[in-house]
């Protein structure tokens, strides 16, 4: 399905674009940043907190890596209420995902992952290259949430296209 150049790729746009979306992010207010923005998790503080929460329950699964402070989806959007330490950690974690995806290799990519979801209240199973494909495909959708909100906000994002990942000087 995927191998991993694929992940190095994915991990590399993944840091660019938080990179990118939290630069203009930190042009706002702190009450901007909250204002509930009718996204799914409301507002552009929230949503980058649910993303961030989400890399890191999907990496503990993955790489052993500490799960999250919020120990639910619900949960997730207040995980770090100051946006100076959700700054920090988001740049932090990506270096772990870069990290992590550095050492990805195809046999581990062909292997299966079983863990307990608390979303479907069960046990799953389901092939690690699909569940890596959704972990960065998770982080793209909640990025293009944060992308409408800053539009909303007047904000101007930069492109998210992912063949200029190559072109970037």
């Amino acid at each position: 399905m995927i191998a991993p150049e694929y992940v190095r790729t994915m991990a590399a746009y993944n840091a660019w674009q938080n990179d990118s979306l939290y630069a203009v992010v930190g042009t706002l207010s702190d009450s901007d940043r909250r204002r509930d923005r009718g996204a799914f998790f409301g507002s552009i503080h929230a949503t980058l907190n649910h993303l961030l929460w989400g890399d890191q329950i999907w990496m503990s699964r993955f790489a052993g890596t500490p799960p999250p402070r919020a120990g639910t989806i619900p949960d997730s959007p207040s995980q770090v209420e100051d946006w100076e330490a959700l700054m920090r950690e988001r740049k932090a974690f990506d270096g772990v995902i870069s990290e992590w995806a550095d050492g990805i290799s195809t046999e581990w990519l062909g292997g299966d992952l079983t863990w307990h979801s608390q979303a479907a209240g069960r046990e799953l199973s389901a092939p690690r290259a699909l569940l890596v494909a959704h972990m960065f495909n998770h982080g793209t959708h909640h990025r293009g949430q944060v992308h409408a909100m800053l539009t909303q906000a007047g904000a101007r994002p930069d492109d998210t296209d992912l063949m200029l990942l190559s072109t970037r000087t």
